[in-house]
């Protein structure tokens, strides 16, 4: 594989993807692309753990805090920015590396996206609503009721859900025929290097708290307050970020801020082990390197797996 071949580096947050995608920058002369569905929000940077201002000084940052957070952004919206940015550091001669917990990002980045045409907001709306309304197990036996091929889908993933129901609701086909149309992927994945990161879980839970902690005390309530204020629909994906809403309960006097913080630190825990399982069934080919691991150590691996 070249040296100049992308590098898509997928993990769990709180596993040291940031510092080690800037190390992996550093040492190739490239670039860090976002690809986690909510760092691309602007205003949400504590809570995101979007990089720090010491490493986006480092190397140049990309599709990082652009997004309006009133906006609905799709993996289709990401697709289209990242070619962009791909193209852009081409002409620069800049290795792109690719790094986040998305993996419905990094699925449609190297396996193609099916073009299924815009969600009307308001079946998108009353998607949403149902799903809040009757639960997971009444959406997930009605979805099938509607939609039978999507027992082939992971509709244990409520995201999946909502996307199989909006999509037979406005199309009135399923996802699963509109997957079979789906175009050639923008980076197939024998055209670029790809590495995980294995976290251990007790590790991981550990650096979640802390870092949970740490958020707090470098004014994660701030942020959120000043989210709060821009009055926005709270069913938008920016407003669901992991974490968001307990902290927006503490801020409307439901709940107090330590139990904010319990829920915070649990909401966040639970997203780390669909991410985990993601990479285990989704993406149990790339190689891995253990939390921690050096530029150099990830090197090594990506090169094992491709002699």
């Amino acid at each position: 594989m070249p040296v100049s071949s992308p590098l898509l580096l997928a993990g769990p947050t709180a596993s040291g993807k940031s510092a080690l995608a800037v190390a992996l920058a550093e040492r190739l002369g490239g670039w860090v692309v976002n690809a986690d569905s909510m760092q691309v929000y602007a205003g949400w940077h504590l809570l995101t753990a979007r990089p720090s201002p010491e490493e986006a000084a480092r190397v140049p940052h990309r599709l990082y805090g652009h997004v309006d957070p009133a906006r609905r952004y799709s993996v289709g919206d990401w697709l289209r920015d990242v070619a962009g940015v791909l193209e852009e550091a081409r002409a620069a001669g800049a290795v792109p590396v690719i790094v986040g917990g998305t993996g419905l990002y990094f699925e449609a980045l190297t396996r193609g996206l099916a073009a299924v045409p815009p969600i009307p907001p308001a079946i998108r709306d009353e998607t949403e609503a149902r799903l809040a309304r009757d639960g997971a197990e009444a959406f997930r036996r009605d979805l099938l009721a509607l939609d039978p091929a999507a027992a082939t889908l992971d509709i244990g993933n409520p995201r999946r859900m909502l996307r199989a129901w909006e999509v037979m609701a406005a199309t009135g086909r399923s996802i699963t025929d509109w997957a079979r149309e789906t175009p050639p992927p923008l980076l197939p994945l024998d055209k670029v290097r790809v590495i995980a990161i294995e976290a251990d879980r007790d590790a991981l839970v550990a650096r979640i708290e802390a870092r949970l902690d740490a958020m707090l005390a470098a004014g994660l309530v701030e942020e959120a307050a000043a989210m709060a204020a821009r009055g926005l629909d709270p069913a938008l994906p920016a407003m669901r970020a992991v974490a968001a809403p307990p902290l927006f309960a503490y801020l409307d006097g439901a709940i107090s801020l330590d139990e904010a913080m319990v829920r915070a630190k649990t909401d966040t825990r639970r997203y780390a082990k669909r991410q985990r399982t993601w990479l285990r069934n989704r993406m149990g080919d790339w190689p891995r390197v253990p939390m921690g691991a050096s530029a150099d150590a990830a090197l090594e691996t990506m090169a094992a797996r491709d002699a």
